[in-house]
């Protein structure tokens, strides 16, 4: 430095020019200021305090090194302004770690970004132009949550920070609200150690109630299970015995003239060979239409029923008949539908919402139909395969049956018969199906 006079007379110091080695020339006057303040604040607080302190390998420097009179504790005490990155920040309080030396960071900015990832406080001047003081990093526990300590003089912060009355801590997320209503939340803040032991004793209570009440919970899901595994039970019974009379139903009308007439009427309702195919590919299971179709049992429905008569589904089984009978039966059977607007309706209006039964099946019936020029067909019946081939009319199985397209696996929508193996151009006409 140079002793100047200005033109009007004003003495000043300058710096020398050119010299690059010099801390000062490289630092603005905010950033010398505030290490002077914390220098005399610290020498205020009962600490030596030196300026430009270096490491013995010069891996870092202090801006201003606080040490105990008798040498028992060194703490750096850093003012920072610049924009720095958190991982450059958390790397030079590591380095100085190292040393033995702990360091707080100290800034006057608005809301420094970094504020929080290292031990480190926001200091402010009142608007009265008083001495600088701690306007945020300083929290205590109140026993539910850490509040922000109103302002406090810089010189009594760090007399607190040398004698071991402030602490930075990593303030936990388990507490139940870790910061006030409005408090930006600081990953790591200074406290007093009897606010950390208040942390762990609320967070040791928490983690209590918190056993008790999933011990509780426990045994309250007990008793719902075991309720629920009775009223499951009850259910089943009442189910199977819907099905014995619906299968009892179905033989009683095998074979009975009014019987076929309803049933080959319910053949040829929409969507129903559909849903038989779509059973074929979905569940390969091979149906028929039931005999029992006009029976109330199926609410409106067309009971689809295997080879040995037993019901398997319900195909768009109306919710206005859902009753008595009925609801037993159709509770526990898989319900097909034709498209999602009638399960929707279905779902939404045949049972209450607390009513509804928990395992019912419902299925929307999806089957993609073949489109290709020349189909390969073959036709699943009785569980078996048979090649097939387009026709002008349906044959008898056409009418129970879909053929299917080996080329993209879709249904085949047309007309169709079945050929014998190796002649595919030759029907099957001496054979009758059931």
């Amino acid at each position: 430095m140079h002793a100047k006079t200005s033109r009007s007379g004003l003495q000043f110091f300058a710096h020398a020019a050119g010299a690059p080695t010099c801390a000062l020339g490289l630092e603005s006057v905010a950033h010398h200021l505030l290490k002077l303040d914390l220098a005399w604040a610290a020498r205020d607080a009962g600490a030596h305090a030196e300026l430009e302190v270096r490491a013995p390998d010069g891996s870092w420097r202090a801006d201003v090194l606080a040490s105990a009179p008798d040498g028992s504790w060194r703490i750096a005490l850093e003012a920072q302004l610049s924009p720095i990155t958190n991982t450059d920040i958390a790397a030079r309080t590591a380095r100085m770690r190292q040393h033995g030396v702990a360091a707080c960071w100290f800034s006057d900015r608005p809301r420094p970004p970094w504020l929080g990832t290292v031990p480190s406080v926001r200091v402010a001047r009142p608007e009265d132009g008083g001495p600088l003081g701690v306007a945020e990093g300083l929290i205590r526990f109140d026993g539910r949550s850490w509040r922000r300590v109103e302002p406090t003089a810089l010189p009594d912060f760090l007399r607190w920070v040398f004698n071991g009355q402030a602490v930075p801590h990593t303030v936990n997320s388990k507490s139940s609200y870790a910061y006030e209503h409005g408090l930006r939340g600081l990953p790591v803040a200074w406290t007093h150690p009897q606010y950390i032991k208040a942390e762990e004793t609320h967070l040791a209570e928490e983690e209590r109630r918190r056993l008790a009440f999933a011990a509780q919970a426990a045994i309250r899901q007990r008793r719902l299970d075991a309720r629920k595994a009775v009223v499951r039970e009850g259910n089943a019974a009442s189910r199977a015995r819907a099905l014995r009379k619906a299968v009892k139903a179905e033989e009683a009308a095998e074979g009975t003239p009014a019987a076929a007439a309803l049933r080959e009427k319910a053949g040829r309702r929409r969507g129903v060979r559909r849903a038989i195919a779509y059973l074929s590919r979905a569940h390969d299971l091979t149906v028929t239409v039931g005999w029992s179709v006009a029976d109330p049992c199926w609410a409106g429905g067309i009971p689809l029923v295997d080879g040995e008569g037993v019901p398997v589904a319900v195909f768009n089984p109306s919710r206005r008949q859902l009753r008595g009978q009925a609801y037993l039966l159709l509770a526990g059977m898989l319900l097909l539908f034709g498209d999602d607007l009638a399960l929707k309706h279905f779902s939404r209006y045949a049972y209450g919402a607390p009513k509804r039964p928990k395992d019912q099946r419902t299925e929307v019936v999806q089957l993609d139909f073949c489109t290709c020029e020349t189909p390969e067909l073959v036709a699943k019946i009785e569980g078996k395969e048979y090649p097939a081939q387009p026709s002008d009319s349906f044959g008898p199985a056409a009418a129970l049956y879909l053929a299917h397209c080996q080329i993209c696996g879709g249904a085949y929508k047309l007309p169709w018969r079945r050929t014998l193996p190796g002649q595919p151009n030759t029907p099957l006409t001496s054979v009758t199906f059931t």
